[in-house]
Formats: structure tokens, sequence, C-alpha cells
């Protein structure tokens, strides 16, 4: 019986293996050999799936920015304000939970690395798009032109540092909990929408 994988459940294999690895280093210290080796293949052969170090990082970032569209997309039946509070509630926990990884995402982007940009944008403006739905205005979610755009997107980089922050200090020394984080967020939201 032969128990090699598909070439695409290879490379699902090794984007997969990265994830993992991107939990406790930024995007540009994963090891291509290391990487190869929990996979149990060669990194030549790695290189035969992704041809290169920068195209397996593409794939790596580009699922990241698909797993957070997807751990914070929330049930379509809840109303629209809950809806925002669930994304909201699961963008913090999310950024807890995987803070290094976040980070590595955040400040890749931030350090111009062109495609930690791209994924990164794409992303932002996904969630973006969501807010604008959530807070009743769907019709500006595709023209990033708008005031209610730009207003949005601003908005989420507050949500996004104030999480990455909070979850930088021990449990102990948090002035509050996920919980008053969230209020607050939305809170904050509502009023730069009366500005």
């Amino acid at each position: 019986m032969d128990h090699r994988l598909s070439a695409d459940d290879r490379k699902k294999q090794l984007v997969k293996i990265g994830l993992m690895m991107l939990r406790t280093k930024p995007i540009h210290e994963l090891s291509i050999d290391a990487i190869a080796g929990q996979a149990g293949i060669s990194r030549g052969l790695l290189f035969h799936y992704f041809p290169s170090k920068r195209d397996y990082y593409v794939a790596v970032i580009s699922a990241a920015g698909r797993r957070l569209l997807r751990v914070t997309k929330p049930d379509d039946s809840l109303a629209p304000e809950e809806q925002l509070r669930e994304m909201l509630t699961q963008f913090v926990a999310f950024i807890e939970r995987r803070r290094t990884a976040y980070i590595s995402f955040v400040r890749g982007a931030a350090g111009g690395d062109d495609f930690a940009v791209e994924v990164y944008d794409e992303t932002r403006a996904g969630l973006t798009k969501r807010v604008l739905t959530y807070i009743g205005t769907p019709e500006v979610a595709d023209d990033p032109k708008s005031l209610d755009y730009l207003r949005i997107h601003a908005w989420l980089s507050y949500a996004e540092d104030l999480a990455i922050e909070w979850s930088g200090l021990p449990e102990a020394d948090r002035p509050y909990d996920a919980e008053y984080l969230i209020n607050h967020a939305t809170e904050a939201l509502h009023m730069l929408r009366k500005l």
C-alpha cells in the first residue's frame, strides 16, 4: 500500500506545518530544513512543491490570513450588533492565542515584505467589509475611498493594537478583561461614527 501524499495534500501538509511553527516564530525565521524534516521529506522535495522560500512563505502567510477571516466569521443568524460583537470577541481571542504569529503578520506587513503587505491588506479589507455590513452600510463595503470605509479601517487598527498590547501583559497585570476590551472597542466604534 502506498502512503505517499498527492501533490496537493503534500502542499497542504507543508503549509499546515508552517502555520504551526508560525505560532512561536516570525515568518522570516521559519526554517525550511525544520519544516521539511517535520514533513519527513528532503529540503529539495519541499522546493519541488514551492519553487522558492518566498513562494512557501506566501502560501503560509496567505493561509494565516484566511484562517483569521474564517475564525472571526460570526454566525449569520445573529443580529448585526451581535455579529459585530462575536467577530470582535473572536478577533481578540485569536490575537491573544497567537500573539507572536499575529505580530509577525502585522510587522511583516509594516516592514514592507510585499507578500505580507498584500495578505495583510486583503485580510484587513475583509474585516472592514464585514464591519460595514454589520453597522448597516454595506453599500460602501467596496469603496475604499468612502469616509465610512476609511473610518472603519482605522478603527480596526485601534482595536487590533489594543488587543496586541493588552494580550502582551501578564494576566495579573491586565487592567481589565477581554469582555471590557470588546465593550470599549465597540463603544469607540459607535463614537467614531458620530464624529
